[in-house]
C-alpha cells in the first residue's frame, strides 16, 4: 500500500500508522534524503531476519542504522571527539558514517570490526518516523540482486508491496547513494563518493 505523506508537514496520523506497522515487526520503504529504503525497527529481531531474506543478502551484509539526530547516535556508535566534530558538522545529511558498535546493535547486522553504518537523513518524514518509534530503523537500500534500484513508489509497490506494510511516496528520486565514510580510527577513511560533499 503506498502511503502519501506530506514531505514539509507529515501527518501525525500517518506517521503513527507507518510507526504502528514497525512496532508490529513489519517491514517498510520509505525515501531518504538519498534513494528509497528497505527498513523495520532495530528491536524486532524477526523483522530484521525477513529484511535480510527480502532484500536476498546474507547476514552481514552492510546496512545502516537510521537515526533521527545526532544524540541518537552515542548509544549504537561510539563517537570520538574528532568523530563528533564532523558528525556536528555534517547532520543531518546524506552520509553514512562507520563508527565502532555498542552492544545495543543487534549481533546479526554486526561487520566483522564490530562496526556499525550510521545515517541521520536530511528528510522530514524518516525523522519523524524515528521519532515516533523511538528506536533506529535499520535500512538498506531499495534494490535486489536482480534488479535496479527502485526510483519510485509505484515500482516499489509492484514489486514488493505483498512483503511491505507501507511504500511511503517521496515521488522520483534520482540514483544518489550516502557518500560513506569511515570514522573507527583517528583519521577519516572517504570508503564511498556520494551525494554528501567531503573532502578527508
Amino acid at each position: 500500500m503506498i502511503l502519501s505523506i506530506n514531505p514539509i508537514n507529515p501527518q501525525a496520523r500517518l506517521i503513527r500508522m507507518a510507526v504502528q506497522a514497525l512496532r508490529d515487526g513489519k517491514l517498510l520503504a520509505f525515501p531518504t534524503d538519498t534513494v528509497y529504503g528497505l527498513g523495520c525497527s532495530v528491536n524486532e529481531k524477526k523483522a530484521i531476519e525477513r529484511l535480510y531474506q527480502l532484500k536476498r543478502v546474507d547476514r552481514g551484509h552492510p546496512m545502516a542504522l537510521l537515526c533521527a539526530d545526532l544524540k541518537s547516535v552515542p548509544p549504537y556508535g561510539h563517537v570520538s571527539n574528532p568523530a563528533y566534530k564532523i558528525l556536528r558538522r555534517l547532520l543531518p545529511g546524506p552520509y553514512t558514517f562507520v563508527l565502532p558498535a555498542t552492544h545495543q546493535v543487534p549481533k546479526m547486522m554486526l561487520m566483522k570490526q564490530h562496526t556499525v553504518g550510521i545515517r541521520v537523513p536530511d528528510n522530514q518524514v524518516i525523522r519523524d518516523l524515528i521519532t515516533e518509534l523511538g528506536l533506529p530503523i535499520l535500512s538498506t537500500s531499495a534494490e535486489l540482486p536482480d534488479h535496479e534500484l527502485f526510483l519510485s513508489a509505484e515500482d516499489l509497490e509492484e514489486a514488493l508491496g505483498k512483503q511491505l506494510a507501507f511504500v511511503i511516496d517521496g515521488g522520483l528520486l534520482p540514483d544518489e547513494r550516502s557518500t560513506v565514510i569511515d570514522l573507527t580510527s583517528d583519521e577519516p577513511i572517504l570508503i564511498r563518493q556520494g551525494k554528501g560533499v567531503y573532502e578527508v
